[in-house]
């Protein structure tokens, strides 16, 4: 895929090519970005759409299925950029809406192609669904937009409501484009002429600006074209050889390939963690062709593969980043907040309603006094009303009323009147409800009244408030002891990873070993978890767990940790395509160890057990003429490799898998290279169910995680190093 660095140009960035005039990263792909992509698009037409994913707000992930080639995933961070990637991604447990409204409408929809909206930057994918034709507009100008459009143009969802001056993005609405821009690619010399006479800016401003090329190719566009971009548009005169050197440009987009312009030389690495971190740390930008002007750059098959290589990994961890925003987000509605962000919260929001019923009851009671020290004011007023009413009703003395200044307005209904008392030079002031049914003392009542409940709710609020502030300082207390032991902040999960469902382990080589818990665990570990590159680990002993070692299936070291861990948890993700070729011989041993402990001999009281592994091909169902099978047991054939004298000892540390907080209980020798904390477990006479209760008030740990871990039988703790110290 990846070829080797081109320093044939090295020269040009040291006489001020691209990078020495400081080119800043670019965060949206440009129109001619969006061209390339929708001719990659384009060429996977007839692929059926399997799945859509939301892990982030901002990004959608539409899981495609080409006809003879390996899924592939159209990952789509709106506003930024679009591309295909066959990276390992975890996906959020419950589908968001706007995924399940995908789901729906074109789930295993046929992909008829990819359009660019002229020359702007707007890509549209058509699908043929059971239903019937479906447009998916991705707009990838300003903050980007996912839409979702019937047969007739219809809005069906959108993935952000939106209204512009000239259009409005709504589920309902027809959809309307904004206002094309010009495309310049079918610009004779005579339009561009024309266009760069009308101008009054320099060269390069106006090649990025009137052609919507972007700063990156308007400064390639003009090196071509052997121009000063600085020089002013009106007084080019060579306007041939710019045009020819446009038409050059975007022959080349219409190829294939791109490249990665970076910073400094490096050896593109075949580990693609390893590349990840190098792209991350010396790569400026990706396009669909070389620049003028790119001194140094990594040339790729694809767009794709390039942006892939360049913002892939950060992409595919955006499940975990959405799961660690939720937990920083304090005022988020629907957020799962901590106690202490909740508790945060709760604090302020009492003490403010603390100040704001004091103040208000405060205010009432002052009213009140008002209303007492102007008596005659007052009841004047009320006595004219009254008279006013009684004599000409209430329609003509509302007419009346406009005249006084003393009065704003009457309310017939409630048969009150808003009235003004006056100021200290006696001209009309404060503004006050009176009552007409009611005397002057009765009217000040009221006013009293209200502000001695306002001030009651005040004191409510101020016990409130203090019990809020105790119990903070609980959890603060609280909060500074689990990160002084490196607690980790665990939260019950309503589904857990395929492999907790049975029994499974890390090996030191980072491969997944898994085994049944029970009879029926047995059978889907061998029918479904079992392929002819894994290995079948068994125990010699009846009733033993069927186990599967997984050659390509395991963990590697997450590029992107979730930043809320403490030090001393490693941070690792799911993948299926670990660098292995051949399973490692220590890793077999300590397979073969964790299915003798699984097994009754951890709980026989015994010091060592046998087991052996087989291929795929040797385990069967299928018995001899006149015997039978039990549920989850298996023939197994042909020769096995034996262990003998397998320890029966196991050690417990923490991890975090995808951003989630496990333990993670394995041989000690596996275990304690992954682990900066662990402890040992060994056969003993103290119940699993109080062990672990100890493990997860030390660890943060969930109990239930925790027990789940640790094999059948009673336990008892040895060495630890990090947990119990």
């Amino acid at each position: 895929m990846l070829g080797a660095l081109c320093d044939k140009r090295l020269a040009q960035e040291e006489a001020g090519g691209a990078l020495a005039r400081g080119r800043t990263m670019r965060d949206q792909m440009s129109s001619f970005d969006i061209a390339r992509m929708a001719l990659e698009i384009d060429a996977l037409a007839g692929a059926r759409c399997r799945k859509m994913y939301q892990p982030h707000y901002e990004q959608v992930v539409l899981r495609l299925n080409p006809k003879g080639k390996p899924n592939c995933d159209l990952v789509i961070v709106r506003g930024q950029r679009v591309y295909f990637s066959q990276r390992e991604r975890p996906m959020p447990l419950h589908p968001p809406q706007f995924a399940m409204l995908l789901r729906k409408h074109l789930a295993n929809a046929r992909l008829l192609g990819a359009t660019q909206l002229g020359f702007d930057r707007i890509l549209i994918l058509n699908f043929d669904t059971k239903d019937g034709h479906r447009d998916l507009v991705i707009e990838m100008f300003r903050n980007g937009n996912v839409i979702l459009l019937d047969e007739n143009g219809i809005i069906i969802q959108p993935l952000t409501h939106v209204a512009y001056e000239t259009r409005v993005i709504k589920r309902g609405e027809a959809y309307v484009a904004p206002p094309e821009p010009m495309d310049p690619r079918s610009w004779s010399e005579s339009e561009l002429r024309a266009v760069l006479k009308d101008s009054d800016r320099d060269l390069v401003n106006t090649l990025a600006g009137r052609m919507s090329l972007g700063n990156s190719y308007a400064h390639a566009l003009c090196s071509e074209a052997g121009l000063d971009p600085s020089q002013a548009a009106t007084e080019i005169s060579d306007v041939k050889s710019l045009h020819s050197a446009f038409q050059n440009l975007v022959s080349r987009i219409e190829a294939t390939g791109a490249v990665a312009v970076v910073d400094e030389l490096f050896e593109p690495s075949t580990n693609p963690l390893e590349l990840d971190v190098q792209m991350d740390e010396h790569c400026v930008e990706v396009g669909p062709v070389q620049l003028s002007g790119d001194a140094l750059f990594v040339e790729f098959e694809s767009l794709s593969q390039a942006i892939d290589a360049w913002k892939g990994g950060y992409d595919a961890s955006a499940l975990s980043r959405r799961e660690a925003e939720r937990l920083a987000e304090i005022t988020a509605p629907g957020q799962t907040d901590s106690e202490e962000e909740k508790l945060a919260r709760r604090e302020d929001q009492q003490a403010a309603a603390v100040d704001k019923l004091t103040d208000k009851g405060a205010k009432q009671q002052d009213i009140g006094k008002a209303i007492q020290e102007n008596w005659t004011h007052v009841e004047s007023l009320l006595n004219q009303v009254r008279t006013s009413v009684d004599e000409i009703g209430w329609d003509d003395t509302r007419t009346a009323i406009k005249k006084i200044d003393w009065i704003e307005s009457a309310d017939p209904a409630s048969r009150t009147i808003q009235a003004r008392l006056p100021d200290e030079g006696g001209n009309p002031n404060q503004t006050i409800t009176l009552h007409l049914d009611e005397t002057v003392h009765q009217n000040a009542q009221r006013y009293f009244s209200k502000g001695r409940k306002d001030k009651q709710r005040a004191e409510g609020a101020k016990a409130a408030l203090a019990d809020t502030q105790k119990r903070q300082k609980k959890v603060d207390k609280q909060r500074a002891k689990d990160e002084a032991a490196g607690r980790v902040s665990a939260t019950k999960r309503t589904k857990k990873f395929w492999f907790e469902r049975n029994r499974w382990t890390m090996l030191s080589s980072g491969q997944l070993f898994v085994g049944g818990r029970d009879a029926k665990g047995n059978d889907q570990i061998v029918k479904k978890h079992l392929t002819s590159a894994d290995l079948y680990f068994h125990a010699d002993l009846h009733g033993a767990p069927s186990c599967s070692m997984k050659l390509k299936e395991g963990f590697e070291e997450d590029p992107h940790p979730n930043p809320l861990l403490p030090e001393g948890v490693p941070s690792l993700r799911l993948t299926q395509s670990l660098d292995i070729a051949e399973h490692p011989e220590a890793a077999m041993a300590e397979s073969a160890q964790m299915s003798v402990c699984w097994s009754r001999a951890w709980g026989s009281g015994g010091a060592a057990a046998t087991a052996f592994h087989a291929k795929q091909g040797q385990v069967s169902k299928t018995t001899e003429s006149g015997e039978s099978l039990g549920r989850g047991a298996f023939i197994v054939r042909g020769n096995r490799h034996w262990y003998k004298d397998l320890s029966m000892e196991l050690t417990l540390g923490m991890v975090a898998i995808n951003g989630v907080p496990l333990p993670l209980v394995g041989t000690h020798s596996a275990v304690s290279s992954i682990c900066e904390r662990w402890v040992r477990l060994t056969p003993g006479t103290e119940k699993k169910e109080q062990v672990a209760t100890r493990i997860a008030k030390a660890t943060g740990l969930l109990q239930d995680d925790v027990l789940s871990s640790l094999p059948s039988g009673n336990v008892s703790l040895g060495d630890s190093r990090g947990i119990f110290e």
